[in-house]
């Protein structure tokens, strides 16, 4: 398998990360643990952002999936249901393989148009012990709505915190930059001092809620692309976050 460095996908998200209005930074990082934060202003109400929200297939970038396709990606935005992936049956497989799929995160909280918070962890830490918790809030303000991706992500990884904190940072950027492009974009939310605060402050608020009404998870799509849609070339977890050595990378 191919094998690339940290300082190559951070040299990849550093474009989008200025040619985009979201604010990304890793706002906390110990002996094993990190926290980014991502945080835009766009354009839609809170209920429109909620709905493409849960439809991770119209703006996930399909660099970080495991099928190279971002059209096989789903969200039951219930409690205890997933954001999953659909993988395609390989090409030569004899006939009744089904086809497989992969679990990234599991929904704990669903509060339409407030908060997302699901737990699981990404990427390369999929194969790791390593969890993680990412809340997302939708705050309504003036120009639209405030979404603030927030990961918390601690346990033992065989890598050092600062470079996959870095690569996460820059990946999940890449994300909600798709998500504010899908929806309109308008600024980066501001710090606290800033005039977007209230309304990050509203939206810790909200990830406070407690419990929602249970119902019926939302069927997941079929995943299957287009018939005319152009065949992706696959690419590993490895690749679309950086490089997990063969070694283990020690923290200095």
């Amino acid at each position: 398998m191919q094998r690339f460095s940290f300082a190559l996908i951070a040299a990849c998200a550093a474009p989008l990360l200025f040619a985009q209005p979201v604010s990304a930074e890793v706002i906390n990082q110990g002996e094993g643990s990190f926290v980014t934060r991502n945080a835009v202003v766009v354009k839609a109400d809170p209920f429109e952002a909620w709905q493409a929200l849960i439809t991770p297939s119209k703006w996930w970038n399909s660099s970080h999936t495991w099928s190279a396709d971002a059209e096989n990606l789903y969200i039951s935005a219930q409690a205890g249901g997933c954001f999953c992936e659909l993988l395609p049956v390989p090409i030569d497989a004899p006939e009744g393989i089904r086809r497989g799929s992969a679990h990234h995160m599991t929904v704990v909280l669903a509060d339409p148009a407030k908060v997302l918070r699901m737990r699981g962890a990404l990427g390369p830490l999929q194969s790791e012990p390593a969890d993680g918790v990412l809340t997302i809030t939708l705050t309504p303000s003036d120009k639209g709505t405030v979404i603030v991706f927030e990961y918390v992500v601690g346990g033992y990884m065989r890598f050092g915190t600062a470079e996959i904190a870095k690569a996460v940072d820059g990946v999940m950027n890449q994300q909600l930059a798709g998500l504010a492009r899908l929806l309109g974009p308008v600024a980066p939310a501001r710090g606290k001092n800033g005039p977007e605060a209230g309304a990050e402050a509203g939206a810790e608020d909200n990830a406070q809620q407690g419990d929602v009404e249970a119902g019926p998870a939302s069927a997941a799509p079929t995943g299957k692309p287009a018939p005319d849609a152009p065949v992706r070339k696959a690419v590993s977890v490895d690749e679309a976050f950086g490089q997990i050595t063969e070694e283990p990378i020690t923290e200095e």
